[in-house]
């Protein structure tokens, strides 16, 4: 399946899958799934995961411009350094964290328990098609160092 690396931009792959969760939580099959929450409850977990899923990617894009590499996720062998400082000293896909808690984020809001069991199927496949794909690229550019780097940082938290 190695068909599918590198394919899907990252921001598209957030939007698909919070359409199909969207669209899990209409399912009326699925009702029983769903939670009672208050509307502000909901909102507000919807807000604050919006908000820290934010700040979190755009420290990794913050990193990224400060030592002039790109940020583009489809052409991973155009990096010109390997960005180790700031938030990349915590997590080694910031960017892709913070999408996370956006997609978790938006499973709260729909509160349908259906919604979040989708939620492992986005990182399964972030991590198979988007991020190992970016790690063999970085891996040929700067060799040993990102050996090293991969030893002491976790992949997303």
């Amino acid at each position: 399946m190695s068909f599918l690396e590198l394919k899907l931009p990252p921001v598209l792959l957030v939007l698909a899958f919070a359409l199909l969760m969207w669209g899990v939580s209409q399912l009326g099959v699925l009702s029983f799934l769903q939670l009672d929450l208050v509307f502000i409850v909901r909102l507000s977990i919807l807000l604050f995961g919006i908000i820290a899923g934010s700040l979190i990617a755009l420290l990794g894009v913050k990193a990224f411009k400060e030592a002039s590499t790109t940020v583009n996720p489809i052409k991973p062998e155009s990096a010109s350094s390997l960005v180790t400082s700031g938030i990349y000293q915590y997590t080694r896909n910031p960017m892709y964290l913070g999408m996370l808690l956006c997609v978790i984020a938006w499973s709260g809001f729909l509160a349908h328990f259906g919604a979040l069991a989708l939620t492992p199927f986005f990182v399964l496949y972030m991590s198979r098609f988007q991020i190992e794909p970016e790690e063999r690229a970085l891996e040929t550019l700067f060799g040993d160092q990102v050996l090293e780097y991969r030893t002491q940082v976790r992949r997303w938290c």
